[in-house]
Order: structure tokens, then sequence, then C-alpha cells
């Protein structure tokens, strides 16, 4: 390959005329690691899409990228997508600058996800040619007729060092900034734009798309050999991941294998070849990915390495029958279907296959032929028998939902009962047409139901309580009982009392001084002096009672 693969190049579109012949069989395998709390790379490995993604973000955000990274990618799996490779190159692009998007989207609502991001290594097999989009610093290497070829160029500041002529490849190995992404998708302030690359597929091409933690510790010739020396996909991705961790790895190690085959029908096309595996985070929650692509989807299969440290670390802490169960689990396929195929499957208990019945005839004979009058008979019969099955099932779900219902109106009424039984023992002091009274409840309603009612009213007029007594009546001064609600009516009651005898006295000694002022008017200046001092007095006193009502 030369440098130009590299790069993002013209895209080379096949003839409209030409009929595809290279199938793609690929496999993945991911391992959180030796170091690792939580695996936060993510694969997919298809017929028609091949992707690896490393996310980064701390203990909750790289997880979360790289697998909505593989949720954008994963519709160019789907069969009835456009066969024509511009399209094919363009849709990668898009879907790439979308996963960015949403990855940004989510991390500005959820702040904990702040500073996530994912690298993304993609190869789509469309129309005999290859069609590579590529960000970060994961690798894509193809081997073909016996070389191998890194064909992505990593986005990391030691690349840039590299290309600059500042150190050598060897010198970047140990770079103390090795680790460093300078384009990646994510929540990052750096152009998120991939590399498309349009490549002309060969027979017996192989792609291996993995993660830094692989290609971080194995030398290129040390990944070379093991393409070239084994044959099947699944025990080359186990052996080069086992290889990555016993070389060291303190990362996350995913791989995907992908080969080209040629067909040799062309009928062969209309038949499905593989489940698509999905790898790592993504893994988690399959049912996403299957209604993406419009087919099952399985779990990739775990790492089956008990030589490495990290397994046998693990096996030391696990009893036999835990270890007998833990293989037996991950023999176990994780399969996840379409929505619509989970809903159909639950609608009808023996789904429709379309066979025609086999009936045995009166002389014995066996007939299929669906023009036979018996099994023309037999057919009715099934499908008679299907359709009181899916309407059984039918009138079934529709008992469930009223079930459901009920209980949730009894849960509702039992709640609300012993809601208003507890608001009977308790007891507050409102108002009730301008007066003071006693209510039995809580001062509130549910859906327009009050839960509470008068039992008692006082002679106490509201109008003549200071406001901030009627704004506590208007919200209800609550007590745990009917005693405690009357002491607080009779403190009212005294307390306003105290406060109208105060107000009146004050009234009187104002009168008193207004007859003094008056005849002290009438007098000589010698009488005048004298009014003076009992004005003084009377000053006196509207002093002390001003003491006395303070």
């Amino acid at each position: 390959m030369t440098d130009d693969t590299q790069q993002t190049l013209p895209l080379q579109q096949a003839s409209p005329a030409a009929t595809s012949q290279l199938f793609l069989y690929s496999t993945t395998v991911s391992d959180v690691g030796t170091v690792r709390a939580n695996n936060q790379d993510s694969s997919f490995a298809g017929e028609h899409l091949v992707a690896i993604c490393d996310g980064m973000g701390g203990h909750a955000g790289g997880d979360t990228a790289s697998t909505i990274a593989i949720r954008s990618l994963a519709h160019i799996e789907r069969e009835d997508r456009e066969q024509d490779v511009a399209a094919i190159a363009s849709m990668m692009e898009t879907s790439v600058m979308a996963a960015h998007d949403a990855i940004v989207g989510k991390a500005r609502h959820e702040r904990k996800l702040s500073g996530m991001g994912t690298t993304v290594t993609a190869v789509a097999l469309v129309d005999d040619y290859w069609v590579l989009s590529h960000i970060g610093d994961s690798r894509a290497y193809l081997l073909r007729d016996g070389a191998l070829c890194q064909v992505s160029q990593d986005h990391s500041y030691v690349q840039h060092l590299i290309n600059t002529g500042r150190i050598t490849e060897q010198e970047a190995k140990n770079h103390p900034q090795r680790n460093v992404v300078m384009r990646v998708l994510g929540d990052f302030d750096i152009d998120p734009h991939p590399d498309i690359a349009v490549l002309k597929a060969h027979p017996a091409d192989r792609w291996l798309l993995c993660s830094d933690g692989l290609c971080g510790v194995l030398e290129n010739s040390t990944i070379a050999d093991a393409l070239l020396s084994m044959s099947n996909l699944t025990e080359c991705a186990q052996h080069l991941v086992s290889m990555a961790l016993r070389a060291g790895s303190t990362d996350n190690v995913t791989a995907v294998i992908a080969d080209a085959t040629l067909a040799l029908d062309v009928h062969a096309f209309d038949l499905p070849h593989q489940t698509p595996l999905v790898g790592g985070a993504a893994s988690s929650s399959l049912e996403p990915i299957a209604d993406i692509v419009n087919e099952p989807v399985a779990a990739a299969p775990a790492l089956r390495d008990e030589g490495s440290p990290a397994q046998r670390a693990a096996a030391l802490m696990q009893s036999s029958e835990a270890r007998k169960a833990r293989h037996d689990d991950d023999d176990k396929p994780k399969l996840a279907h379409p929505s619509a195929a989970r809903e159909e499957e639950s609608t009808l208990s023996t789904p429709d296959t379309g066979e025609i019945p086999i009936v045995q005839k009166a002389d014995g004979a066996l007939s299929s032929d669906p023009n036979d009058p018996q099994v023309a008979k037999a057919i009715e019969v099934q499908q008679e028998k299907q359709r009181k099955t899916a309407h059984k099932h039918k009138r079934n779900r529709r008992i469930t939902v009223i079930i459901a219902i009920l209980v949730l109106l009894l849960a509702g009424a039992g709640a609300g009962y012993t809601t208003y039984r507890w608001s009977q023992t308790r007891y507050y002091v409102g108002e009730s047409n301008g007066k003071v009274a006693i209510f039995q409840g809580v001062p509130t309603n549910i859906f327009g139901f009050s839960l509470s009612h008068e039992v008692e009213r006082t002679s106490i007029s509201t109008s003549d309580l200071p406001q901030t007594w009627r704004d506590e009546l208007t919200e209800g001064i609550t007590r745990d009982n009917l005693d405690e609600a009357r002491a607080h009516v009779k403190y009212l009651r005294s307390e306003n009392d105290k406060l109208h005898s105060t107000k009146d006295a004050g009234n009187s000694g104002d009168s008193k001084d207004s007859g003094d002022a008056s005849k002290g008017g009438a007098k000589d200046s010698s009488q005048r002096n004298d009014s003076s001092g009992t004005t003084g007095n009377s000053g006196s006193t509207n002093s002390k009672q001003s003491e006395d009502k303070q």
C-alpha cells in the first residue's frame, strides 16, 4: 500500500453492471484486560461491515461513547442499503459525524460523562471495493499476498512527531505521550471528520482492526505471522488478544478479523452466511443494534485463554463448580432479535414456517402436494389452529392488561384510604367563614377530595387579627391532636385580647392629653407652665403604657 491510502482518497465507483463476487466473513474478540475496571472498547463484525471503537473518558464515559459510535455505524450492515461505493463512503462519513454529535449532546446533558470520546475504525465491503473510515489511534491492517500493511494512520501526537521527523518510530514506542490522540470523536474542541479511503478488494484479503491495547504491545511482524499462519478467524482473533495480554498490555484489548472470500455461485448471495457479532461495551445491550440492522445479532465469544495471567488469577478465585458454570455460560450464544421478530414470537407460540403438512393417504402413501384435497384440508386445519392460537394469545394479553390496571387501581385505592385514615388523626387551626375554627385532618386535598372537616368554630373574628396571623390561619396551623388545637386557640384568644386592651388604653391616654392642653390655653402664663408639667406627666404615662404594650 502507498501512503495515499492513509488519506482521504478519490472515490472509485464500480461499473453499475458489475456483479459483486466477494463475501465478507468476520469475527471479533474483546477482553477487559488485566488492569482496567471495565471494557470501554466496542466492536462489530458483520457480513458487510466491521468496526472497532476504543472509548475514553473515565469509568462511565468511554463505554458509552464507543457504544454510541457502533450503533451509529450499524445501519450500514443492513441488506437493503444502497449498493453504491460513493453512497456508502458518504454514508460512513455522515454516520461518524452523527456519532460525534450524539456523544457531545449526551455529554452536555449528563455532566458526569463530560470529556468522553472514542476512536472509530470501520471497513465496509461494497461492489468488490473496500471503504475505510478512520479517526483516532486504533488501527486497520490489510494482509494481501502475504504482506501486511497498516492502511490507517494514527491520529496521535507521536505520529505527528514521526511525520515531522522529530522522532523515529522506535523512539515513539517508549515516548511518554504515546497515548495522546489529536483527532477523535467526542466532547473535545478538535476536528471530528474521519479519513475516508476506497480500495479495490481482492480475494483472500484479510483485515485486522484493533485497539491500541493490541497494536501497542505487539510488533507488526508478530501480527503478520499470526494472520498468515492461522486460517480460522476465531482462533486467530483469540490468539492475538491472548498474545497482547501476555505481552503486558494494560488496556482493553480488542481484535476484529475479516476475510474476503470469492463466491463461486452468485445465487449464494441470497443466503445468510453469519450472524453479526458485537463485542465489548456495546454487547451489553444487543436489542437496539438488532433493531438497527433488522436482523439477529449475537454477543462476541469471550476470550478462552486459560494460560493468560488474567485468566489464571481469576480461576484461583473460583471453585470448580463456578468455573464450570462460567464456561457453560460462555458457550451459550447470547442472541438478540429485532423488535418486530420479538413481538411476532410473543404472539405466536407455534410460528408459521410456511411448510406444507405431509399427509398419509388411505393407501399408505405420503403426500405434500397442495393440490391434493387431503393436503389442502390439512393446510386449512393448520391455519385455523394458528389463528386460534394467535387469538388466544391476544385475548390473554388483554386479560393481563386489565388485571394490571385493576391491581394499580386497587393499590391506589389502598394507598388513598391509608392516607385518609392517617390524616384523620391530625388537627389544625384555620379559618372558616371569617372565624377561627378547628379542623380534623390536614389542610390539603387529593384530586379535589378534601382531607379535613370542621369540628369546632370559635367567636374570634379573623378580621380582628394581625395580617401575619391571618396568613398562618389560611395555611393551617397543624397540631397532633384536638387538645393541642384547642390550646392554640386559647393562646390566640389571650394574645388577641391583650393586643386590643393595649390599643384601647393607648387611645384613652391620647384623649386625656388633648383635654389638658385645652385647659392650659385658658390660663395665664404661670398656669401654662403648670400645665406643661402636667403634660410632661402625661407623656410619662404614655411611655409607661407603651412599655406595658411591649
